[in-house]
Formats: structure tokens, C-alpha cells, sequence
């Protein structure tokens, strides 16, 4: 049985959420939890379905492990620990991943609680990895530029070589490039491609060369933007922005009001620009020797 967080009609069409966001209607309160139930179909809704790899909802918490010794794929999320146990808890679910050897990577954003959740992690041995940018973009007024350059456009993967190469750029932002990341993909292909699919993969293209990567992911009514990335060789030529604008297009003309994603603190100007506004931080916790991580 899946879980409640990831259950979905597989017969239905994804692209018809249940209940879309929309920013003008909806509190801080109300996007950041949308947000989350959004983070944890991208993270976790291959997993649910493949053998060996495990999604955990535990109520106050969800545990997401992979199987792979690799901390892009094991997470844990959307904690709604109380006071009183968080520090058992929290203990419990570190404890998973290092009897099994394993990294993995616990992510605390605004609809996390308690709110002191990052003090106790520190306190649990854990360090700051990095702390993003939580925010927003109203697509209904959603204005289109001309940001893409010449010789530039943009396809949705719909095969297991354009899955391939969108894998294979992801790797590169690893230093050496991933195995791990590759092999998540090559395993999970045959249930990425079908049409249920809630994680729509896209790749951007210079004339015939794959130079960008980007993910749209479906869920609890608004559209969450990942995986957005350029090649180190082609960064700062607009491609970024150009792809980012597509996906949103894309988005809006499928239904959806409202997108979301996390920002490092170098891409926060670009998607302000597009219209994306904060509501809040997300910050990653991570075991001492894979908090300084080579992406």
C-alpha cells in the first residue's frame, strides 16, 4: 500500500489536481504544507513503487531511503514531531540510516515542527548543509518573455535515451559525476515514462546539444519546479532562465495557478524576476562527513 501522502488514482490524468492552489486565495500556512506534500511526490513517489527502495509515512514524519548509498535519494521530510518526542524521534530516524550505512540528508522547511527541529538535528550530530530559498510564483499572471537564445529549445523526455541524458547532465553536478544518480534513473525508467507519472523531466537544448535540465512535479495542487540546472560551459548565457520560463508555460497551460521550488541563494534574483516571491527557508541537515557535499 502506498502512502497517504503519495496515493493517487494511477487512471486519472495527473494533470487535473484535485484542488489547484492559488497564492491570492491561500495562507503562508496553506502553501507551505501544498509545498511539502509537492516535495515529497518528487522525492519519494519513484521509491513507493520500486523494489528495494522504501517510503516510510510515518504520521509525524516521512522517511524516504533509497537503497543507494547516495544522500540525493534518502531523505527525510515534512516532520510534524511534537515538543515532548521530537528528540526521540528524531534520534529513531537517524538511527535508520546509520544502521544501514547509508547517507542521507533531513530537510526542515516553514511548515516543519517544532520549530526549534534544527536545533535538535544539530543537537542529534547532524550539521547545516545548506539553506535555501522556499518560494512562489503566481502563474496567473505570469507575463512571457523572449529569453531564449538563438539555436535554443526545450523537449519533454519521453523515451529512455532522453531519460538517459537528462540523468547524465544531472550526474555532472557532482564532481566526479554520480554513478548513483544514473543508476536511480535507469532503474526507475519504465515507471518515469508512463503517462501517470506525477515528474515530468524536460531538457534544454543548443542546436542539437544537451546543455540544461529541469523538472515539473504535480501535487496537493500546485506544480514544484526541481532539478533546474545548467552545464558549468554554458552557465550565465540565459539558458537557465529560458528553460525556467518554458516549464512555467508549460505549467500554466496544463491548469496549474501556483509553482513552487527551492532557490540557492545564487539563483534567488533570477526567479524573482519571474515573478517568484519567498515564504520562507528550507534548510538541509546532513551527517558530518556529507555536509560539505562536491555538487
Amino acid at each position: 500500500m502506498l502512502p497517504d501522502a503519495l496515493r493517487a488514482d494511477e487512471d486519472r490524468d495527473m494533470t487535473r489536481d484535485r484542488d489547484v492552489v492559488t497564492l491570492k486565495r491561500s495562507s503562508p500556512e496553506a502553501l507551505a504544507e501544498a509545498a511539502d506534500i509537492n516535495f515529497v511526490t518528487h522525492a519519494g513517489w519513484l521509491q513507493a513503487r520500486l523494489q528495494g527502495m522504501r517510503v516510510f509515512d510515518q504520521g509525524d514524519l516521512m522517511l524516504l531511503d533509497s537503497g543507494l548509498p547516495c544522500d540525493t535519494f534518502n531523505f527525510v521530510c515534512r516532520a510534524r514531531l511534537s515538543a515532548g518526542a521530537a528528540e526521540e524521534r528524531a534520534a529513531e530516524t537517524i538511527g535508520h540510516f546509520r544502521r544501514a550505512g547509508r547517507p542521507f540528508s533531513w530537510w526542515v522547511g516553514p511548515a516543519d515542527r517544532p520549530r526549534d527541529l534544527g536545533d535538535i538535528l544539530l543537537g542529534a550530530g547532524l550539521l547545516r548543509a545548506e539553506t535555501e530559498r522556499a518560494m512562489a510564483a503566481d502563474l496567473e499572471g505570469l507575463q512571457p518573455g523572449d529569453f531564449a537564445p538563438p539555436g535554443w529549445h526545450v523537449r519533454r523526455v519521453s523515451s529512455e535515451s532522453e531519460l538517459r541524458t537528462f540523468a547524465e547532465l544531472n550526474a555532472t553536478h557532482w564532481t566526479p559525476p554520480d554513478p548513483h544518480v544514473l543508476r536511480f534513473y535507469e532503474l526507475g525508467a519504465a515507471a518515469l515514462l508512463t503517462h501517470h507519472c506525477p515528474l515530468w523531466f524536460y531538457v534544454g537544448y543548443l542546436d542539437d546539444v544537451p546543455v540544461a535540465t529541469g523538472e515539473l512535479t504535480t501535487g496537493d495542487g500546485v506544480v514544484g519546479l526541481y532539478n533546474i540546472a545548467t552545464l558549468a560551459a554554458h552557465r550565465r548565457r540565459g539558458y537557465g532562465t529560458a528553460l525556467t520560463q518554458h516549464l512555467l508555460l508549460e505549467a500554466r497551460a496544463r491548469g496549474y495557478r501556483t509553482a513552487i521550488l527551492q532557490a540557492a541563494p545564487a539563483g534567488v534574483s533570477l526567479y524573482e524576476r519571474l515573478g517568484f516571491r519567498s515564504f520562507g527557508d528550507i534548510t538541509e541537515y546532513k551527517p558530518p562527513a556529507a555536509a560539505s557535499p562536491p555538487r
